[in-house]
C-alpha cells in the first residue's frame, strides 16, 4: 500500500478516536466501568499505535521540516 493510500485511511480513524478520547473523558460519569474500559482505554491503546503509525509514514516530512541542515 502506498503512503499517501495509507494516510488517508489513518487520519480519519485517527480523527474519530481523538473524539472519542474527548468524548468518553468528558462523560466518564455516564458509562459503566466496563463500557468505559472499552471506549476509552482500549481506544486509547488503538489511538497511540495509529499515531505512532502516523508518525512513522510522515518522518520524511518530519525530517525535512524540522532537522534542516544548517548553512555555514
Amino acid at each position: 500500500m502506498k503512503k499517501n493510500t495509507a494516510l488517508k485511511i489513518i487520519n480519519p480513524i485517527l480523527l474519530l478516536l481523538l473524539i472519542n478520547q474527548a468524548a468518553s473523558g468528558l462523560f466518564h460519569g455516564q458509562y459503566s466501568h466496563q463500557a468505559f474500559e472499552i471506549l476509552h482505554e482500549g481506544a486509547g491503546k488503538v489511538f497511540i499505535g495509529l499515531a505512532i503509525v502516523h508518525f512513522i509514514l510522515n518522518f520524511s516530512w518530519i525530517k525535512a521540516s524540522y532537522f534542516k541542515k544548517r548553512a555555514v
